[in-house]
């Protein structure tokens, strides 16, 4: 009898280990699993509220671990000059992004948020980071083998500084040079522009053969999830107006704008913004034929569509002026990801009510989850959610910083080279004893890198981590004597 009670008590203590080693065993956290495995086992277990979070990106001066748990928030960006210090150090960069990672790590189900910034030439945001030339510059080089390399050291430099994600490349097809931000785009031509989507491979790293195309990749921790911005025709703007409406027909928009899309798609880039222009007078961020009927579902894109800053506001005139509805347009037209970046309380809520009263449907908040999900997954955060400090010394190294003056080497377009053919101006003499450097930007470090350098809209003047130089004399020659004059008489 004895024995039978050992047998029984045996088998109750077996089946107890085999159903607690099921209750701990969570498929989600198990990186043998399959993506779509995971992305779903985690679905399944997600609340309304902790769905919502995850579609919400806040500014970093709003964020805190608290916030960061209490709502479930799935994304903080740096805005254009928004930084933890002034002259942030990477190790200053990595501190704040871990801090606010492990608040998104205290939630309920520990899913990892995703830290975004403007890196559009270089880290730009970052003090002593590689500043290289913006897309204007790259798309004159006409080298996609030399943006890729370009792509690979950004990768590294934002990695050095904790943050996996970017909002680069801009792939405008610039139309109009009118427009403020044609120096964001490669070229007019879209040919050249696609070409130059191959700084995603750089970024992003090389899919790997064999590997499924058109699927988001970012191949390790030394990689960065890219965005290719604007979407879509936001350089075709009627007159250049900055933001403006782009007319154009259907064929017009598939053979100009569109193509450098579908090739971004095709390399696995992990997320498209949306643009603040319209198109024949639809808002983008409005506009669910081009977002969902033919982003989504044409080109067949696995990744998450995210707004730009406030763009969901803009969608009415003047802009947050009824908000439930640019909520409702701006979801139901496909975006996944709100960059907020501060009215996250009043978006939040908006939403909420808007799914409980079946306005927007659950499978549309549930579209937007699995596809930042799924990206947040490729990346690898959930085995890796903590950055550390093992490449902060790729923050501005000498290797980027060669390549970058490669880069403008090569990005220099001469048009005409003096007079006439038979009296070149260039080269300059060597034994020219004076020459003359004029101009407002001449002496300008500020003014020479442009916009999104530092801050949003540039800096002025000089710093110290640089110099504007003359080609140093060579043993023996006479030094050329170098005159500056910002404007020189005639």
């Amino acid at each position: 009898m004895c024995r039978v009670w050992v047998h029984l008590v045996s088998i109750v203590l077996l089946w107890w280990w085999i159903a607690m080693a099921e209750a701990e065993y969570i498929k989600y956290k198990d990186p043998k699993q399959p993506l779509k495995v995971r992305v779903t086992d985690l679905m399944s277990r997600m609340t309304l509220e902790e769905k919502i979070g995850q579609m919400v990106q806040i500014d970093r001066t709003v964020a805190t671990p608290e916030i960061m748990k209490n709502y479930s928030i799935g994304s903080v960006l740096s805005g254009g000059g928004s930084t933890p210090l002034p002259e942030a150090s990477a190790a200053d960069w990595v501190n704040m992004v871990n801090m606010f990672q492990k608040g998104s790590l205290s939630t309920r189900l520990g899913i990892p948020m995703i830290y975004g910034i403007d890196a559009v030439h270089g880290h730009n945001n970052v003090y002593n980071a590689t500043i290289f030339p913006h897309n204007i510059g790259l798309g004159a080089t006409g080298d996609p083998e030399l943006v890729r390399r370009i792509g690979a050291a950004t990768a590294l430099e934002v990695r050095a500084t904790g943050i996996p994600y970017i909002f680069a490349p801009c792939i405008a097809v610039c139309r109009d040079p009118r427009w403020g931000r044609c120096y964001e785009s490669y070229s007019e031509d879209h040919k050249i522009v696609e070409g130059m989507t191959d700084i995603i491979l750089g970024l992003q790293g090389e899919v790997p053969a064999g590997s499924r195309k058109a699927v988001p990749y970012v191949g390790g921790k030394n990689k960065v999830a890219a965005c290719a911005k604007h979407f879509v025709g936001d350089g075709g703007t009627t007159k250049g107006i900055n933001e403006n409406n782009t007319v154009i027909d259907m064929h017009g928009l598939l053979s100009i704008h569109m193509p450098a899309y579908a090739d971004s798609i095709f390399k696995g880039v992990s997320t498209i913004m949306v643009s603040y222009s319209s198109w024949n007078g639809i808002k983008m961020h409005a506009n669910r034929y081009l977002v969902t009927r033919f982003l989504k579902e044409t080109l067949k894109f696995k990744g998450f569509i995210i707004s730009d800053w406030e763009g969901i506001d803009r969608i009415t005139s003047p802009p947050h002026s009824n908000y439930s509805y640019s909520v409702q347009a701006g979801i139901q037209a496909g975006i996944d990801m709100v960059m907020v970046p501060f009215n996250y309380i009043e978006l939040i809520d908006d939403l909420t009510y808007m799914v409980k009263h079946k306005i927007i449907p659950m499978e549309r908040i549930d579209d937007a989850v699995r596809r930042i999900l799924l990206v947040k997954f490729t990346m690898g955060l959930f085995e890796n959610p903590l950055a550390d400090l093992s490449l902060v010394n790729e923050l501005g190294k000498q290797e980027h910083r060669d390549l970058a003056r490669e880069a403008v080497r090569k990005s220099l377009v001469l048009l005409k080279n003096g007079k006439n053919a038979n009296d070149p101006l260039l080269p300059l003499p060597k034994k020219a004893s004076k020459i003359l450097v004029a101009g407002t930007h001449a002496d300008n470090l500020g003014y020479q890198c442009g916009g999104w350098t530092i801050n949003w809209q540039g800096f002025n003047g000089n710093n110290y981590t640089s110099e504007i130089v003359l080609e140093k004399p060579s043993k023996g020659e006479k030094s050329t004597h170098e005159v500056y004059k910002q404007r020189p008489r005639s």
